[in-house]
């Protein structure tokens, strides 16, 4: 999946990896850089996507994994495709600052239904915790998604689905 090929509103089902995380983790990441302090992860090539799995059940890959609004990421977006982050993934409109980062840096966000984190953690194949595993859900982990679906919300070109 070539990114840059991507239009807004154009659905997707993406089978790979994801990077899972939020808040906390972002804010981390970001004062080891502040620190000059090596990452705990590579992201390079990644997509993120904002979220926080509930606690996995006996027998299961994952709890339920459901989209987090994705507008309190703004402020750490530049940051993730400085370091190489291709896509994100979350729920709801970004501002303005998320839209012209996306155009920049020709990288797309991505959303996914919310309200369905139990359907989507049967999409989840794997789930490993990668760094942080002391903030629990707020850790940041890799899963392998299979499946999962995607529609473009905001392209490489600055389009978006939302509304001024």
């Amino acid at each position: 999946m070539k990114v840059e090929e991507l239009k807004a509103g154009q659905e997707v089902r993406y089978s790979g990896k994801l990077i899972v995380m939020r808040d906390q983790a972002q804010k981390r990441l970001k004062e080891l850089l502040e620190k000059e302090e090596r990452l705990p992860v590579n992201l390079e090539g990644q997509i993120v996507f904002y979220a926080g799995p509930a606690r996995t059940p006996q027998g299961k890959v994952i709890g339920a994994i459901g989209p987090t609004t994705s507008a309190r990421m703004d402020d750490y977006l530049e940051m993730l495709f400085r370091l190489g982050v291709v896509a994100t993934v979350g729920k709801g409109k970004r501002s303005k600052k998320a839209i012209d980062a996306c155009k920049r840096w020709k990288r797309v966000y991505f959303i996914t239904p919310s309200g369905t984190a139990a359907a989507l953690s049967k999409r989840v194949k794997s789930a490993r915790v990668l760094a942080f595993e002391d903030l629990g859900p707020e850790a940041i982990y890799e899963i392998e998604v299979e499946e999962f679906p995607l529609i473009v919300a905001i392209d490489s070109e600055g389009n978006t689905i939302f509304k001024e």
